[in-house]
C-alpha cells in the first residue's frame, strides 16, 4: 500500500478522489504547515499544493520520497528529494495519474534496490552492511537515552561436518532453518543478521546482558531440540549452537562503537567454543570464569 500525502492550505476532495482511483494507495490531505513532521506519516509520495509556502521546509529537509508540485514548473527551485516533478493542471486526470504512477514506481524501485543490497540472498536476513549502519544507530540511541543494548553472536557448532557429510545443499538448508527459527523468536525491534558463513548476529535494543543471556539460552535449547534429518539418513544429525554476548556500554571510560561491541561478542563466542561448544558466554563474565 502506497501512502500519498497532499500538503495543502485547503481541502482538496477532487484531487483526493482522482488519486483514489489508483490501485493500492491511501490518500490523505494534511495542512501544509505540518510538512516538517512528514516522517511521522512516512509518505510514499508527497504532493505539495503551494511550493512557496513549503520553501523553508524544502531547503532544510532531505525528503526520502518523491514530490509532485501543483503549479508552474520552477526551474530554480531548491528541492532535496528522491525525485520531483511538476503538474500545471491536476484536473487533467490522465496526466496526473501517469505522473503519480511514475513517481511511485521510482520510489518502489529505489526501495527494492536498498532492500536487496541489505539482504542476505540465502537466508533473507539482513547482511553485514545493514548491520553496521543499524548498530551504529542503536548505539547512538542507547547513549542518548542511557539504555542498554545487547548483541549476541551465534555460531553453528561443527557446521563444516554437515557440509562434508551431506553436501553444501544440506548445509544451506540448515542455515535457513536456523535463520527462520531465530527470526521467529526475535522481537520486532530486534535486528537479525547473517554475520558470516555459519554465524548470526542479533542486536537487542533496550536489553540488559542478563535478559540477552536468557534469550541466548532459550535459543540454544531450541536449536538443540531441532530434528535435522538429511535425505537418505535414518537418524537426525545433532545440531548445537554457541553464542557470545556483549552489552553496550561494555567497559567503563572506553569509547565504543559498533566494531568494538561486535569484537567483544566475538571474544565471548570464542570462549564458548574453547570451553566445549553448545554454550552461551557473556563477555563481562569471561575473566571471572576463566
Amino acid at each position: 500500500m502506497s501512502n500519498i500525502v497532499i500538503y495543502s492550505t485547503k481541502p482538496m476532495p477532487d484531487l483526493q478522489a482522482k488519486l483514489m482511483d489508483i490501485d493500492e494507495v491511501d490518500v490523505r490531505v494534511v495542512a501544509i504547515d505540518q510538512i516538517k513532521d512528514y516522517a511521522v506519516i512516512n509518505p510514499s509520495l508527497m504532493i505539495i499544493e503551494n511550493i512557496d509556502l513549503a520553501k523553508d521546509a524544502l531547503m532544510t529537509n532531505k525528503f526520502p520520497c518523491p514530490i509532485l508540485f501543483l503549479g508552474e514548473t520552477r526551474r530554480n527551485a531548491t528541492v532535496r528529494a528522491e525525485s520531483y516533478d511538476f503538474i500545471r493542471d491536476f484536473n487533467n486526470t490522465d496526466e496526473l495519474i501517469i505522473r503519480v504512477k511514475a513517481l511511485l514506481k521510482t520510489k518502489e524501485l529505489k526501495d527494492k534496490v536498498e532492500r536487496v543490497s541489505a539482504t542476505d540472498d540465502l537466508t533473507g536476513l539482513h547482511n553485514r552492511k545493514y548491520l553496521q549502519e543499524r548498530l551504529e544507530e542503536e548505539i547512538s540511541r542507547s547513549k542518548r537515552y542511557g539504555t542498554k543494548l545487547s548483541c549476541i553472536l551465534f555460531d553453528i557448532d561443527f557446521f563444516k561436518v554437515v557440509n562434508d557429510m551431506y553436501g553444501y545443499e544440506w548445509g544451506d538448508i540448515l542455515l535457513k532453518n536456523i535463520a527462520n527459527k531465530l527470526s521467529a523468536m526475535a522481537r520486532k525491534e530486534d535486528v537479525v543478521t547473517r554475520y558470516g558463513d555459519e554465524e548470526f548476529l542479533l542486536v537487542l535494543p533496550n536489553t540488559s546482558e542478563d535478559n540477552a543471556f536468557l534469550f541466548g539460552e532459550r535459543f540454544r535449547r531450541e536449536v538443540e531440540k531441532m530434528e535435522f534429518i538429511p535425505a537418505g539418513e535414518e537418524e537426525a544429525h545433532k545440531v548445537t549452537i554457541s553464542g557470545g554476548i556483549s552489552t553496550y556500554p561494555c567497559m567503563v571510560d572506553v569509547e565504543e562503537d559498533a566494531n568494538t561491541v561486535i569484537r567483544y561478542a566475538e571474544h565471548a563466542l570464542y570462549n564458548a567454543k574453547h570451553r566445549g561448544k553448545n554454550k552461551i558466554i557473556q563477555f563481562s563474565q569471561m575473566n571471572l570464569e576463566m
